[in-house]
């Protein structure tokens, strides 16, 4: 039988080796057939996810959700010493020194990650901005939405800080951080579905000791991850008890 593995799509570009050379990794440490399925946006993905297609996935926080609560699936690890923070930047030389100078109207670049997307209108409203009055625009990627700012199409952007700052330096000195979120208590997660549930204490196991050996460490490194901690199911249904609060608010 062959399973099937999935990454949420706001991962870095630079990281799809990775996450292949990852694959491979996992199928020799539990001797299972895995197939990698990688998209290009969340609608895609969320499609195939309503259609149990998955039994293993690297999931973003809001899509936890879904797979934790409706699919079935269990935590097993998460990225050590990483959460899920967001920035709101500006072009350079913009004018905007605080959320509160800008419109209500304000234009918008955006990717149509969910967690972004709700932190950063969090943290917009003290200029009274909502989803009603601003005007946004979904882009595919991060760099387009750097570049949106850059052309000044967009008055900010909505950035995951841990992509923003893999942004190449030439787009990131265009670019000027207006805030961002300290919450600190949200992070990918790597699910487990019903099929391969059998085997979650002996992939939890191989993935907390992976940075302990020379080939482990090396394959990480191609994820932009230090190692791997254990995740446990009261952790994560606290993390999305916050999720559905902040989302509420």
């Amino acid at each position: 039988m062959t399973y099937n593995f999935t990454v949420s799509p706001d991962f870095n570009p630079d990281h799809l080796s990775g996450w292949f050379i990852f694959n491979t990794w996992l199928q020799k440490a539990i001797s299972e057939a895995i197939h990698l399925d990688l998209y290009d946006d969340f609608d895609s993905q969320r499609k195939a996810i309503a259609e149990d297609r998955f039994d293993l996935a690297y999931s973003n926080p809001y899509d936890a959700t879904v797979l934790v609560r409706e699919k079935g699936f269990v935590p097993v690890v998460c990225p050590k010493g990483v959460s899920d923070e967001a920035i709101i930047a500006v072009r350079r030389d913009s004018p905007v020194k605080h959320i509160e100078d800008l419109p209500t109207d304000a234009r918008i670049a955006t990717t149509a990650d969910p967690d972004v997307r709700m932190m950063c209108m969090i943290m917009l409203e003290p200029a009274d901005i909502s989803g009603e009055s601003a005007q946004i625009q979904y882009r595919d990627t991060y760099v387009l939405v750097a570049k949106d700012l850059i052309r000044g199409e967009a008055d900010i952007g909505f950035f995951l800080e841990e992509t923003f700052e893999d942004l190449s330096k030439v787009i990131r000195q265009e670019l000027r951080p207006l805030v961002h979120s300290e919450i600190q208590l949200i992070h990918h997660v790597l699910l487990i579905g019903p099929r391969l549930a059998h085997k979650r204490a002996e992939v939890q196991q191989h993935l907390a000791n992976m940075h302990t050996n020379e080939k482990g460490r090396k394959v990480l490194e191609g994820l932009g991850f230090e190692a791997w901690e254990t995740v446990d199911q009261e952790e994560t249904e606290f993390m999305i008890d916050l999720m559905d609060t902040l989302e509420a608010g």
